[in-house]
């Protein structure tokens, strides 16, 4: 901070102006650019103790690998009929990765229970709110599921194994308490017993997607056997349609309560189904986090705000209400008759074409917004928004695999129906409305956070140096009207308008200053009537627009609604085994990408 023009008040601010110079009024500064102070280099002390975490963070990976091979091979085991392998077996070996997932938590919460007066760091970006709400719902809905399951094991106890009523139990108890350590351990970074940490976390992440992987099999089962049924309604009876049964083979008493909770336990595998993998995603990022150096940085809180997006809002529920009746009718037209199924795949088919126009649209305008602006991204550090990135394009693939099959079985097929023209551009439509998707949510959520509103325009201090304006380019982005403005009030009076800031900047920030003073064309900047607020809005509406409709295609599949398996063409081309494995491998994931788009434009939204 600048003493005054006249002697310096300090023998600091004196040697200062020694070296500047003092011939005139204002000090300008010398021709060479200030050398910015070069990066400290790593100690081998510091890369040899790295050398242990790195080890440490591969044995645990890889032994969580081999947990969930040797789980998945037991879950095709029993898929497949194996000999000698039955579903006691599978449910033995999840309900021990469970009592020891249980044991590790129970470890970890009472350690840190004893030491909660130590300081501890956390990762703001991680375990938001929002999603520990979201896991909560989904961990309710699942241990109803296991209430039902226990109901299901005291109607067929005469011919079922005791693990069959032992499993539920004991997720129900490890669905509590994993939601209690989410609710107060997700944030954390663990800085000690990080060897054991790593595997404890990564054994509970694995974990979760074995019991993922579990829900997955039966719910797939459940609606096979229901596709074989529909497929003799559509004239495809050279389809083989044995039916793969697992009901016991025992009475069940009463019979008609004994139905509908077999029923009811397949209705609520989607939440069960969700819930698991949104738990082994939060795990991870716990995992990532071991032993981490946390960013100087704070995230900024997100706000829910839900002033100005009514346009948005509307045609949002007005898509999930044409969602709803749309799949109540598909599910009750399917499979009736021919007549009736052609006509329920034409009017799906319809909807959703009109439905993945719709958001195109509205992705490609969010888009275009963001490159006309051309704002920063933020590039630091983050395994949470790494973490979303992968998983939006990962998850993607799965209906990009469905997508590409059902083109191909429309152009190799000698047949075609009146409804294979529908599914055409619906396959089309599904991979590219995803990739301009993916493309808005991972710009949106790189973006860095307006603090300010876009009316104040960032401020370039210039020195004035015997009447010539100089370029100081030594203010970064954060340099606003509001940074600058009291500076200028503590300053003496002959100070103001004449000072020269003067900060380490690269020779790249210097030439896009002279650059910018040598009469260079200034950026494209937003129309009018979409800069400052209203911009905020018209991305609010196209953010509150694609959450619903991403709530709205994640129902149908999840609750039947199917047209890759109904449609029957498909595996006319490919086989009825290979297009079902297919489906039964590559829909998951595409459900599941529905559910994670639409949790992270709700994180969109509220940044925004």
């Amino acid at each position: 901070m600048l003493e005054g023009l006249g002697s310096p008040a300090s023998p600091r601010a004196a040697a200062s102006t020694s070296v500047v110079g003092s011939s005139g009024p204002a000090a300008c500064p010398p021709p060479s650019a200030p050398r910015c102070p070069e990066s400290p280099v790593p100690r081998r002390g510091g890369m040899r103790a790295s050398v242990p975490q790195k080890l440490a963070e591969t044995l645990s990976s890889q032994y969580g690998l081999i947990v969930f091979v040797a789980g998945l091979l037991l879950l095709l085991a029993w898929a497949v009929h194996a000999a000698g392998v039955g579903k006691s077996d599978l449910l033995c070996f999840l309900t021990a990765l469970m009592l020891l997932q249980l044991l590790w938590m129970l470890w970890y919460v009472g350690r840190s229970s004893a030491h909660r007066r130590l300081f501890r760091l956390k990762d703001t970006h991680a375990g938001a709110g929002w999603l520990r709400g979201s896991i909560t719902l989904f961990a309710v809905i699942t241990i109803i599921l296991g209430c039902l399951k226990i109901g299901y094991f005291i109607g067929f106890s005469e011919c079922l194994s005791a693990t069959e009523g032992v499993f539920p139990v004991m997720h129900a108890v490890h669905t509590l308490l994993q939601v209690y350590f989410l609710w107060g351990h997700a944030k954390d970074i663990i800085q000690s017993f990080k060897t054991l940490e790593r595997f404890g976390v990564i054994h509970s992440v694995f974990t979760n997607l074995l019991l993922w992987a579990n829900g997955v099999l039966n719910e797939s089962k459940h609606q096979l056997n229901e596709h074989k049924e529909r497929l003799i309604t559509l004239g495809f009876g050279n389809i083989t349609t044995v039916l793969d049964d697992h009901t016991p083979q025992c009475n069940c008493t009463p019979p008609t309560l004994c139905t509908a909770i077999s029923h009811g336990i397949y209705y609520l595998y989607p939440f069960n189904i969700e819930y698991q993998i949104l738990a082994s995603t939060m795990l991870y990022v716990l995992w990532k986090n071991i032993g981490r150096k946390v960013d100087s940085h704070q995230h900024q809180k997100m706000q829910f705000k839900s002033d100005g997006v009514t346009v948005g809002a509307v045609l949002g529920l007005t898509a999930l209400a044409a969602t709803i009746a749309v799949v109540v009718v598909y599910l009750i037209h399917i499979g009736r008759s021919k007549t009736k199924s052609e006509s329920a795949l034409i009017m799906f088919y319809l909807y959703a074409i009109t439905l993945l126009m719709l958001m195109g649209a509205a992705g490609l305008a969010g888009i275009r917004i963001y490159r006309i602006e051309e704002k920063s991204l933020d590039e630091s550090k983050n395994p949470a928004r790494k973490l979303d990135s992968d998983l939006l394009v990962g998850t993607a693939s799965g209906s990009w695999l469905i997508s590409w099959g059902s083109i191909l079985a429309i152009l190799c097929a000698e047949d075609h129906p009146r409804y294979t023209w529908y599914n055409l551009p619906y396959s089309i439509l599904v991979m590219v409305e995803k990739y301009i998707q993916n493309l808005f949510i991972i710009e949106s959520i790189h973006r860095e956070p307006e603090k300010l509103s876009e009316d104040i325009r960032t401020l370039r201090v210039v020195t004035v140096c015997n009447g010539k304006p100089v370029a100081s380019s030594c203010l970064k982005s954060g340099g606003v009207a509001g940074d600058v403005a009291p500076r200028g009030r503590d300053m003496p009076p002959a100070a103001k308008g004449n000072v020269c800031m003067r900060e380490g900047c690269g020779k790249e920030e210097e030439k896009q200053e002279e650059s910018s003073w040598g009469g260079s064309p200034s950026p494209v900047r937003l129309p009018r009537f979409l800069q400052g607020n209203a911009k905020r809005k018209v991305l609010r509406n196209i953010a509150a627009f694609l959450f619903l409709c991403n709530i709205s295609l994640w129902i149908p599949p999840a609750f039947g609604c199917r047209p890759e398996y109904d449609n029957g063409l498909e595996e006319i081309v490919f086989g009825f085994e290979p297009w079902i494995i297919v489906v039964n491998l590559a829909m998951p994931f595409s459900i599941f990408y529905r559910m994670h788009a639409a949790a992270s434009l709700f994180e969109v939204y509220c940044n925004i």
